[in-house]
């Protein structure tokens, strides 16, 4: 296979990767990975693996030097977390790790789905927005928050079923200069530009509830791709609004993986980066 001309690759013997969780069967990571290694020329394998929480770290410890990185899913953000021996600043700021790079020194964390919640509003013409709306709770909603807050986001209401549950995102939102305002489920009456949705895909809400989400939420992005359309995005087209799948944040938490395990930074573009982008984006439409 012909390496991409100027692409610069650290540690180009390791060539094993895998995304890892529990659920895996699900995961469209593969695909992803594939198709972006065949365009920079790069005959490296990428597989998938199910593993729990309590398996992850006697997991980690057997991986040899031929490997390079993980992408983590669910549940194992935070014993990522954890394990990495160096955080970048989303990893730091939301406790959640979905990208391993093994360096020698041991585990390096990153958290790409911030990045890739904020280029996938990009996509939908968001391209700011003072306040917003959060539905759920958990790994994916602090990444949500901290997305949002890069949008300029200075309000962000917290939808969930237990409001005082929201306590962490409330103190993260403290940092970032945010004020969250935790909300019942059916408690929506403000409208906002944006909803981010971070609810299993068959989670579903009462209809009263989903109607007033819905009602004024502006534009719905919903973290879920497997599952599509969700029973909140079906409740966003009864009143006419527009929602879109997790699948756009997939895509680009992926281009910043793939980064990171080349370049070692989720922030330095590739080379050629929108030919690898459009070949990654492709895998996703025919798989």
């Amino acid at each position: 296979m012909q390496r991409q001309p100027g692409l610069r690759v650290l540690n180009s013997a390791a060539d094993r990767l895998a995304v890892w969780g529990d659920p895996i069967a699900h995961s469209r990571s593969p695909q992803l990975h594939e198709a972006a290694y065949g365009v920079l020329g790069l005959d490296w394998s990428y597989g998938r693996r199910r593993v729990g929480v309590s398996r992850f770290r006697a997991r980690l410890d057997e991986l040899d030097e031929r490997w390079r990185g993980l992408s983590l899913t669910m549940p194992l953000k935070g014993v990522a977390h954890a394990a990495a021996v160096d955080h970048d600043l989303h990893a730091r700021a939301t406790g959640a790790v979905n990208t391993l790079l093994l360096d020698a020194d041991g585990p390096r964390g990153f958290n790409t789905d911030v990045g890739g919640l904020v280029d996938a509003l990009h996509d939908e013409g968001v391209r700011g927005a003072t306040s917003a709306r959060l539905i759920g709770g958990g790994a994916t909603a602090t990444s949500a928050l901290v997305a949002l807050a890069e949008l300029g986001a200075r309000v962000v209401e917290v939808a969930l079923r237990r409001p005082e549950a929201a306590g962490a995102l409330v103190g993260l939102g403290r940092h970032y200069d945010i004020d969250v305002r935790p909300i019942p489920l059916d408690g929506a009456a403000t409208d906002v530009p944006v909803t981010i949705a971070a609810l299993p895909g068959d989670a579903r809400l009462d209809d009263e509830a989903a109607r007033r989400l819905a009602g004024c939420g502006g534009l719905l992005l919903d973290v879920v791709y497997g599952t599509w359309p969700t029973p909140l995005a079906e409740s966003w087209s009864r009143t006419g609004g527009h929602a879109v799948s997790g699948l756009g944040m997939l895509l680009h938490q992926a281009v910043r993986q793939v980064r990171v395990f080349t370049t070692g930074s989720a922030d330095e573009p590739l080379h050629d980066e929108e030919t690898v982008l459009s070949a990654m984006r492709s895998a996703l439409v025919g798989d």
